[in-house]
């Protein structure tokens, strides 16, 4: 990103447009400018999620200047692409482990927590307030870019927080729904929730009806194949939906399995 001109967005690319710009070691900016921002996180958020932050934050100064990274390409796409995906790779695995990797993520965590925006959405909107106020030092094409880097960031570090372990909910309705509930329960050790229902309803045959269960269950995205063939190989003609998940609070989601 930095030889090609790209910039980067938050507290990190504040500091190397002022390093540029006053000829400041960007090391001591990048540890200046996050400094209230870790406060903020430590008084509203936690001391774990600091101590995690600070961390993030020394390995991302003594990477930025012990690591020579060669300019691979010149093509701008592929920069922005590239670029964006070891970016969401770093801030997803960071925010996995329990902080952030920039100090204006910290102002995303929280506001998180306050609104119905994730993470990396509320991160995406700063950072393109950033990008586009220092285009002018790059130019605008370069900012522009900057932001499709971002984006495909977004969409990374998103898929790496809350990809694998992404909540689906899975609704059965089947003639076995006896065999169905205990698949699921049992073979895979899954709660579910029973709806009573009625099937029928047809074109052409309306007035043809009859009592069911309608069998619902929170799974995720690994287990989610494996539970589908299971229920349809016992009942190939099982009516089944899936409907994505924003977020998951209370019940049982998970029951660990007993040796």
């Amino acid at each position: 990103m930095i030889p090609n001109h790209f910039i980067d967005g938050g507290v990190t690319g504040i500091s190397i447009l002022l390093s540029k710009a006053l000829d400041v070691d960007i090391r001591l900016l990048l540890i200046a400018l996050n400094i209230p921002f870790i406060l903020i996180g430590y008084h509203r958020i936690g001391k774990s999620f600091a101590i995690h932050t600070c961390i993030a934050i020394i390995l991302l100064v003594i990477g930025l200047n012990t690591l020579s990274i060669p300019m691979i390409t010149s093509d701008k796409i592929l920069i922005a692409l590239f670029g964006g995906f070891f970016i969401g790779l770093g801030i997803g695995f960071v925010i996995k482990g329990g902080g952030v990797l920039d100090g204006l993520e910290i102002i995303g965590v929280y506001t998180n927590k306050k609104s119905a925006l994730s993470t990396s959405e509320i991160v995406m909107y700063i950072n393109s307030a950033v990008i586009l106020a220092a285009a002018y030092q790059f130019g605008v094409e370069a900012g522009m870019y900057s932001i499709l880097t971002y984006f495909t960031a977004m969409k990374i570090s998103d898929y790496v927080v809350d990809g694998f372990e992404e909540y689906t909910a899975l609704t059965v309705l089947s003639q076995k729904d006896e065999a169905i509930k205990s698949i699921i329960v049992n073979d895979f050790n899954k709660a579910i929730s029973v709806f009573k229902g009625e099937r029928g309803y047809l074109p052409g045959s309306f007035d043809v009806k009859y009592d069911c269960d309608i069998i619902m269950t929170i799974v995720t995205r690994l287990e989610l194949h494996r539970i589908k063939k299971a229920i349809l190989n016992e009942d190939p003609n099982a009516f089944v939906y899936i409907t994505s998940i924003k977020e998951v609070k209370g019940g049982v989601i998970k029951q660990k399995v007993k040796h």
